[in-house]
């Protein structure tokens, strides 16, 4: 190119006709695409802030708040955040409040998402990764995934507050690092009022103690009609006695499973240390200045106190009943009456060092003895004591009872509890397990079925099967025999054969006609069919065992057939255990891998519950053999079973469950222990210890799914000893101990466990002795071991078949 560098050679008519064409929707698609940039940026930018400050929130720590409270040795080993974060899929659901072992009351907080204000995950009421907070409720279940409970929702403020902010979710900020909890004991610091609060418990009653600093003017609301996840509640009423320095009151609330019987009516009893000097009591947003009562929807209370140049310490106890105001008085007098908050939390974390001394451990690491007692502390945080001090408690037909020689129970999720925890209680408490069984007796007198998983005074329905059967057989079975047991058998046997009439409250075994007719539960007929034949069988072969052992032979005959119509889904084609219709037709197409909580539709696995058809591949423990025995060879099966947990994922936790093993949940959670049944124990040993590595930890989202009322802290407490029970049977698998020394306190004397040539790395066991006594098998009964003795296993680096 000649002549000057800045001339540019003229462009043709052609190209500029060209030029004239683009050009407006040129710039208009460069500015768009300018637009596109800028928001990506910025919504790039606000995710990025959401995930710092969210990782600002978990990674804060408790424990570096002070308080004059101080947790003893056992109480330091328990870590109440455990559980409480989380994952959706995976969140434990338990909460980090106070509470003694089974108490009506569970004393804690109630937090909001840091975005949305919107109430927590955790359907126990607080999610670790929320910082705000609501104020503190005295009613929950725990590690479930239903939300019940939140009554009578309490909040400090140092100014009065509008009931519409307060009743529509106003919060106050707090941190991690400015909190603490231990057994029956939870405090956090409010900056933003300047407030510390602590709380603790006895069974009924929830203590409170606020220290506001110097100079403010003190308040304490009472939400009536709070409930946990806005659950719909009515019937609110409350009464303000100045005169006694009292507040009582009631509300009906319909929670997740409360709500399926008619709602729970809860009265309260609130005591405070000192006079008010206003109160102003509210109806959605009217305020009634010095107005003692409120009757009907959205009612509360705005409690003043005079202030002082000093901090002052305003306690608050607040004790509930299901059977009347009188009762929760009495509850009051009863177990917290005059006694200050000091004496109230000694005598929790004593109750709770009680319990947690039932086993003493020796060896593993510091982070391994933290999980241990956690779980521990869990498995003793439900079910439920519902009756008053005085003994008074409403049963299923709504009347009020009275105990006599038993605590009444509720709040069971023996669909869960079943499995783990219940035959951790008949090992550690068998009084507890006595006195629940009693409990499920006295449903089915009052209200006609045994349940299957009791909330309250009613029946939830919830989940499927009847594992009611499971836990008072096994309970027999292991030598507790005080309550009517033919009374009880009776009961299962009229469930297990005839299907409950239309309309009752008790759904009991849904589908058993077509169950007994084809001998398996047909698709098509029912949805679950697959789990429901799984969960029947098992109930059956329960009632066989107890039917034998009560000397009904026939029966024990009839239901051991019945426990093995589970046989009848397996595709030997697939070598699965496929949905099959009433034409004995197995479902198509067949997607193994599929996750229930993945189909959204339910097209595909409508047949299965909370898991993968390769999930309940190995769902029938209580006939291991005759399960085995269906696969191509013993060794094809060990092969499956290993893949199965060798593709699983070993990080805990993720948005949705695998398709794999899942510790998280139910369905699989006895699979590592079927090695043992097809004589590879050395598997049984290597996979529960990668479980016991793998799916728990000491932070706040510690477990791999919901602990469901102490399912999956049971599972660790057995596991981590070196045994594991077969529900509904005598029996427990051995494993692989992940302490060096265990003494279990039994009835007489204890149960001593130790690991022989133990090594942080020696996962495989060499040969087991009971009582100096070689074992030849892998497995142990009851009572060989519940009146105590020695288990010792001899353990090595490398498994014993090489």
């Amino acid at each position: 190119m000649t002549g000057d560098d800045n001339t540019r050679p003229l462009r043709s008519d052609q190209e500029k006709k060209s030029g004239k064409r683009r050009g407006w929707w040129w710039r208009w698609l460069k500015r768009l695409l300018c637009f596109v940039l800028l928001v990506l940026m910025a919504c790039a930018a606000f995710v990025g802030a959401l995930v710092y400050k969210h990782s600002r929130i978990v990674g804060a720590k408790p424990g570096v708040l002070k308080t004059t409270v101080q947790p003893t040795e056992l109480g330091r080993m328990v870590n109440p955040f455990i559980g409480t974060g989380g994952f959706p899929w995976v969140c434990g659901h338990n909460f980090p409040g106070a509470m003694v072992p089974f108490g009506m009351v569970r004393l804690g907080p109630e937090t909001a998402s840091m975005l949305t204000r919107q109430r927590a995950l955790n359907t126990s009421g607080y999610y670790y990764g929320d910082d705000q907070l609501l104020g503190f409720s005295h009613t929950r279940l725990s590690g479930t995934g239903a939300t019940d409970g939140g009554h009578f929702l309490v909040m400090p403020a140092i100014e009065a507050v509008q009931p519409k902010l307060f009743c529509k979710g106003q919060t106050t900020r707090f941190s991690h690092s400015e909190e603490l909890a231990s057994p029956g004991y939870y405090a956090v610091k409010l900056p933003q009022i300047g407030t510390l609060v602590e709380l603790t418990a006895t069974a009924r009653v929830g203590v409170h103690r606020y220290t506001f600093s110097e100079g403010r003017t003190p308040h304490l609301m009472i939400d009536v009609m709070n409930a946990l996840g806005g659950r719909k509640s009515r019937e609110g009423n409350l009464l303000v006695r100045p005169e006694a320095n009292e507040v009582e009151g009631s509300v009906r609330t319909f929670g997740t499973f409360a709500g399926r019987y008619g709602g729970i009516k809860v009265y309260f009893v609130a005591r405070f240390s000192q006079p008010f000097a206003t109160f102003n009591t509210w109806q959605n947003d009217k305020v009634f200045p010095g107005q003692k009562a409120a009757e009907g929807e959205g009612v509360g209370v705005d409690l003043g106190f005079a202030a002082t140049n000093q901090p002052q310490v305003i306690t608050l106890k607040v004790a509930i009943s299901h059977v009347s105001i009188e009762n929760a008085r009495a509850n009051l007098d009863t177990e917290a009456g005059t006694k200050s908050f000091d004496e109230v939390f000694a005598k929790a974390q004593q109750t709770w060092d009680d319990r947690l001394s039932l086993i003493k451990i020796q060896g593993g690491t510091e982070t391994q003895r933290r999980i241990f007692y956690t779980a521990l502390y869990r498995v003793f945080q439900m079910p439920t004591v519902f009756n008053d001090a005085n003994g008074d408690y409403l049963g299923f037909d709504r009347k009020v009872h009275q105990v006599s020689d038993f605590q009444y129970f509720t709040d069971l999720s023996m669909w869960d509890t079943f499995r783990t925890t219940h035959p951790l209680y008949t090992l550690l408490s068998p009084k507890d397990q006595r006195d629940m069984v009693v409990s499920l007796i006295k449903m089915l007198e009052q209200g006609g079925w045994l349940p299957r998983w009791p909330s309250g005074h009613g029946y939830s329905n919830s989940m499927l099967g009847t594992p009611a059967d499971i836990v008072i057989a096994e309970t027999y079975l292991k030598g507790i025999r005080n309550f009517d047991v033919e009374q009880a058998y009776q009961a299962m046997r009229r469930t297990a054969l005839e299907p409950t009439p239309p309309g009752a409250a008790f759904s009991g075994r849904e589908g058993v006609k077509d169950y007994l007719k084809y001998g398996y539960c047909p698709s098509g007929l029912m949805d679950e069919s697959v789990s429901r034949t799984f969960d029947f069988g098992w109930a059956d072969r329960a009632i066989s065992l107890l039917a034998e052992s009560l000397g009904h032979h026939e029966d024990a005959i009839l239901f051991r057939e019945h426990s093995q119509f589970y046989r009848n889904l397996w595709n030997t084609n697939t070598q699965y255990f496929q949905p099959r219709d009433a034409q004995e037709k197995f479902f198509e197409p067949f997607k193994p891998l599929l996750l229930t909580y993945m189909d959204r539709g339910g097209k595909f696995t409508r047949d299965y519950v909370e898991g993968s058809a390769l999930q309940w591949r190995w769902a029938a423990p209580y006939d291991a053999e005759g399960m085995i025995s269906l696969f191509k060879s013993r060794e094809y099966f060990v092969d499956e079973l290993e893949t199965f947990f060798a593709k699983s994922d070993p990080k805990m936790g993720a948005w949705t469950p695998g398709s794999y093993y899942w510790h998280g949940n139910q369905p699989d959670i006895h699979a590592a222990y079927l090695f043992n049944d097809a004589s590879r124990p050395d598997l049984t040993q290597k996979w529960v210890r990668w479980i016991l590595d793998n799916k728990y930890s000491d932070a706040y989202d510690g477990l791999d799914g919901n602990d469901d009322a102490g399912t999956l802290s049971a599972w660790y407490v057995f596991s981590a000893l070196g045994f594991y029970p077969v529900a509904g049977t005598d029996r427990y698998q051995l494993g692989t101990p992940l302490f060096e020394k265990a003494e279990v306190k039994l009835t007489n004397k204890p149960l001593v466990i130790v690991a022989d040539n133990y090594a942080t790395n020696h996962m495989y066991v060499r040969r087991v002795l009971l009582n100096d006594l070689p074992l030849d098998r892998t497995w142990i009964r009851h009572s060989e071991i519940e009146q105590g003795g020695v288990l010792r296993f001899e353990m090595s680096a490398v498994p014993a078949r090489e």
